[in-house]
């Protein structure tokens, strides 16, 4: 198979089984190096810091800069999928996060390694930017459903086992190891993905270089300027980050309005169902950051747990996140989004609620089973939330749907974050509580924007009907 997608090899419905696995294989291992390069680089940060001779603040840039490079290029790199093909979009994030990996653990000096993590989240956005396109072309409508919950399932088995895939790697070798680790992983990828991903139709048009910079300048600004607001930098260099990305952005916006297939899928946002699975999933994320930045703090200076003790305290989140979506998958094929998503978020909140409300002194089972709580409202929410993202887009389109996908949950994910260190300063002693109050407020918020969608679905099914 060619790397140039071929529109006469596209398949409308899905492929046939036993193709479908294989397929799926390279993507399944794509998204997992993804996301764990995420994860895997917080835990060796210290090391990082004492190999080069630098302070802590400044080897947080080895994770700010991978975090940064993915937010800002998901969506040009989804609207090029959309253009030539997400198959060639895919390999080539693949190729290019595989010798930035090489890059990473090759590393003289700590702005080397920075610049290298920057080149690494390029190549991780292609990865994501349509790996839920992918799927789409993979699935069957009929079961769209399981091929996203597979897509979140592992998702969360990645973020589950970062750390100790990491605390593994560093009982054994340096850090350079956590970096080298994905080159051979990469190439099996690669390998893999060319062999068994099936082609896409491709939509007309030309890559606009203009939008994609305004959109680079736009995220960029506010991402920065959240960091700055976090780290509680200079208020004149917040407001100004923020000045420009709203002016920038206004520019951006008025761009979008006029074209047929805009970079910033404005067209996709147009269509309610689309627009609500969209905010819904960017407070669900929020919800989600609060809670997952705060609990370390919550579970040691509140409830003088020792830094392994929290680290097992939290695994249950994700550990019923891994049981439960691959089954939310499944009915979501059968039932709406809003009515599932809605539950699923009435019980993160509750779950977050329950956490807020904690006695002075917990048993493990009194904790465990409010993290499994929100880990089961969460997982139900996430595959048919996903799904109305992908279904609501044209097939053509399910290359800027998939970029908006991501693009919500990483920018739900920085504002969490954000929020947790203005509550801190708001709150002091009491600020885990208040944050943790403050993510069952947006589960809660989610939640109903979810159940708005059931009187869209019911809509649409009488317009088709008549």
């Amino acid at each position: 198979m060619a790397l140039a997608d071929d529109p006469e090899d596209f398949q409308p419905d899905g492929i046939p089984m036993p193709a479908r696995v294989f397929a799926l294989l390279p993507i399944a291992l794509g998204i997992s190096l993804a996301v764990l390069d995420s994860a895997i680089a917080n835990i060796a940060l210290p090391l990082i810091a004492t190999h080069f001779h630098e302070t802590s603040a400044e080897s947080i840039w080895v994770v700010s800069a991978y975090q940064l490079a993915i937010t800002v290029s998901l969506l040009p790199l989804a609207s090029l999928g959309d253009l030539l093909g997400y198959r060639r979009v895919y390999l080539s994030g693949l190729i290019v996060f595989t010798i930035a990996s090489l890059a990473c653990a090759s590393s003289a000096t700590l702005l080397q390694l920075t610049l290298a993590r920057v080149v690494q989240g390029l190549g991780a956005a292609g990865v994501m930017s349509v790996n839920i396109a992918l799927v789409r072309m993979i699935f069957p409508r009929a079961h769209l459903g399981r091929g996203v919950s597979l897509n979140a399932t592992v998702v969360a088995v990645a973020a589950a086992i970062g750390p100790t895939i990491a605390s593994a790697v560093l009982a054994l070798a340096s850090w350079r190891w956590l970096f080298a680790i994905n080159v051979p992983l990469g190439l099996v990828a690669v390998v893999l993905g060319w062999r068994f991903l099936p082609s896409s139709r491709r939509a007309a048009g030309s890559f606009d270089f203009i939008s994609a910079a305004l959109n680079v300048i736009t995220f960029g600004t506010f991402l920065l300027g959240m960091d700055a607001f976090a780290h509680q930098q200079p208020r004149a260099r917040v407001a100004a980050l923020m000045i420009c990305a709203l002016s920038v952005g206004s520019v951006f916006v008025r761009r979008e309005l006029k074209r047929t297939n805009p970079l910033l899928p404005l067209d996709l946002l147009a269509r309610p169902l689309f627009a609500l699975s969209i905010v819904t999933s960017f407070c669900s994320f929020t919800a989600q950051m609060l809670a997952y930045v705060c609990l370390p703090f919550y579970f040691q200076l509140r409830l003088g747990r020792s830094q392994v003790e929290t680290g097992l305290l939290m695994t249950p989140w994700p550990l019923v996140i891994i049981i439960v979506a691959p089954l939310a998958g499944i009915l979501s094929d059968r039932y709406p989004a809003g009515l599932l998503g809605g539950i699923g978020l009435v019980a993160l909140g509750c779950g977050l609620l329950a956490l807020a409300l904690l006695p002075s002194h917990p048993d493990v089972v009194s904790i465990a089973w409010r993290m499994a709580l929100c880990g089961l409202g969460f997982g139900l929410f996430q595959s048919p939330n996903n799904r109305a993202i992908l279904s609501s887009a044209p097939p053509e389109r399910s290359g800027g749907a998939s970029g908006m996908l991501g693009t919500a949950r990483l920018m739900g994910q920085t504002i969490g974050a954000a929020l947790v260190a203005l509550i801190f300063n708001l709150f002091a002693d009491n600020g885990t509580v208040a944050a943790l109050v403050t993510a069952a407020c947006f589960a809660f918020a989610a939640a109903i924007l979810s159940t708005l969608r059931l009187t869209r679905t019911v809509t649409s099914r009488v317009a088709v009907i008549k």
